[in-house]
């Protein structure tokens, strides 16, 4: 009996030990897919050590902000596009570490039924932010819908149209806000996360939708001068297994796709 319990003990001292040692950290998501997909990495991060706590964001811009500040120690939700454009614009010393997702873009209506049944002069919500609504102009003159001028990159503006045959119009709006905006345009772009909040379906409800192929494949980010630590090579490689990437298939059945 002495033995036995001596062992018991020792078993749980060992928990409590491992317990203990595990690093907490907060990671910054969007609500969604982003979210949800980390809740599919927590428990394979626990196993290594890792205790992951998410803090959910309703916008695309107070995330860097945070994980600028020191509030979290890793934020999951942007691609480098936009990461970029938020490091010029607000000196954050902020690097991606590894990539997740990507989420092609779409174009929704309520009114029409195809693109095709837009209007010439009507009206058509992009997102506000430059890298998103350049986003979405990139996938219009894909689609031949319009031209922009040579050159503009990721991130062209609606000033660097420079032919739009059925004169349309282009209303810029909070990414956040664009699901609402249906009934008020006849077609808006939407985000992934925010259409799937919204009850529609990113892969048969989009009347456009952009390549999956491209630059816009999201990524984990983390301070600079956190890169090089050991929690964040556990994180990534806790995100980056077959596990997580079979979650993702099984769960958003295209309208997210593994990039990894």
């Amino acid at each position: 009996m002495k033995f036995r319990s001596i062992l018991i003990a020792s078993t749980m001292l060992a928990a409590w030990s491992a317990s203990a040692a595990a690093e907490a950290i907060k990671i910054g998501v969007t609500p969604g897919p982003h979210a949800q997909i980390l809740e599919a990495v927590k428990p394979i991060a626990a196993k290594k050590g890792l205790d992951i706590q998410l803090i959910e964001f309703s916008d695309y811009v107070v995330p860097n902000a945070a994980l600028d500040a020191g509030e979290l120690q890793a934020n999951s939700f942007q691609n480098q596009p936009y990461l970029d454009n938020q490091k010029a614009d607000r000196g954050y010393k902020i690097e991606s570490v590894g990539l997740t997702v990507n989420f092609p873009i779409g174009v929704y209506s309520k009114k029409h039924k195809s693109w095709s049944d837009i209007p010439n002069g009507g009206t058509v919500s992009i997102p506000n932010d430059p890298t998103n609504g350049g986003r979405v102009l990139l996938l219009l003159r894909d689609k031949e819908v319009i031209k922009l001028k040579e050159g503009v990159g990721f991130k062209p503006k609606i000033s660097d149209i420079v032919d739009n045959p059925r004169k349309l119009k282009f209303i810029e709006i909070d990414a956040a806000q664009s699901p609402r905006a249906l009934d008020d345009v006849d077609a808006a772009a939407i985000n992934t996360n925010y259409a799937t909040q919204a009850g529609l379906d990113p892969v048969k409800d989009p009347i456009l939708r952009e390549d999956p192929k491209g630059p816009y494949v999201n990524l984990i980010a983390v301070r600079a001068a956190d890169k090089d630590k050991p929690w964040v090579k556990t994180l990534v490689e806790s995100y980056q297994t077959p596990e997580v990437k079979e979650f993702v298939l099984a769960k958003f059945k295209g309208a997210v796709l593994p990039s990894w």
